[in-house]
């Protein structure tokens, strides 16, 4: 999905209620960016595979990736995905125990949610396989699979779909390492320059800063943009995902993603 007249640079990002919160400001223009940019809306492990591919010159992409692709990319401080009690969760469509026997379906090879179920899951024995994030919800309510790693929307709806619990990945992060879990961040080419990054940083917080003000939280485009259909869990989202984190990183953010790199090497 793409939006735009596809000149100047392309930007990347999820059709989560976090992303396009964040982003709605400078997308539609009531934030200047410092040069044309046209937009295209996927899951983050395409976002993943693009940014390696080196396809995308702006991108939300999971922290997890970032090692792989930090010769060509630069983090920016702000647009990212950061905090507590905002992790991934471990489902299962029958009952509460890790079934060793079973694979484990995650949303993407190079997501951080697999990254966290990986660190969580040690050296216990299983099998792996990759899944679209909201086709692995809908099998694991299905029934299709057995046992899979839930992100975005979907964290708070499992309840209400009958499915459950084995682990919140998420708590699990912060019980073992005191920190907030790196979910996503937002890269920009090195190739772009120094100053570029820092005008793309001060746009991104301007955006979110005029999200922030407006009465309306969840509107139009970010509803025809989620993946589910009810606005208390899309405000539930966007109040999780969307911080202090959100606008500047910090230096207790790049300590989390510090400890989610050697937790990765």
């Amino acid at each position: 999905m793409s939006s735009g007249k596809g000149v100047g640079l392309n930007l990347g990002i999820s059709t989560c209620p976090n992303d396009t919160f964040i982003f709605q400001n400078l997308i539609e223009g009531k934030v200047k960016a410092p040069c044309p940019i046209s937009v295209e809306y996927t899951d983050v492990q395409t976002l993943n595979e693009r940014v390696l591919a080196g396809t995308l010159d702006i991108a939300k992409i999971s922290c997890a990736v970032y090692p792989l692709v930090k010769d060509n990319y630069k983090i920016l401080d702000s647009g990212g995905a950061m905090g507590y009690g905002c992790g991934p969760l471990l489902l299962s469509s029958e009952n509460k125990n890790f079934n060793e026997e079973f694979p484990v379906y995650l949303p993407g090879k190079n997501t951080t949610a697999t990254a966290l179920f990986n660190f969580w899951h040690k050296k216990r024995p299983h099998t792996p396989k990759y899944m679209r994030f909201n086709k692995l919800y809908h099998n694991l309510c299905e029934k299709k699979i057995k046992q899979g790693v839930t992100i975005h929307e979907h964290r708070f709806t499992w309840q209400r779909d009958g499915l459950h619990l084995i682990a919140d990945l998420g708590a699990f992060w912060e019980q073992e390492l005191k920190a907030p879990i790196p979910l996503g961040c937002v890269v920009v080419k090195r190739s772009l320059g120094e100053e570029f990054a820092k005008a793309m940083d001060l746009c991104i917080q301007d955006s979110l800063r005029l999200a922030w003000e407006r009465k309306e939280v969840v509107n139009d485009f970010i509803r025809e943009l989620a993946q589910i259909d009810d606005d208390a869990v899309i405000l539930q989202h966007i109040k999780m995902f969307v911080n202090e984190y959100s606008m500047k990183r910090g230096i207790e953010g790049e300590k989390a993603m510090e400890q989610l790199f050697d937790v990765l090497s």
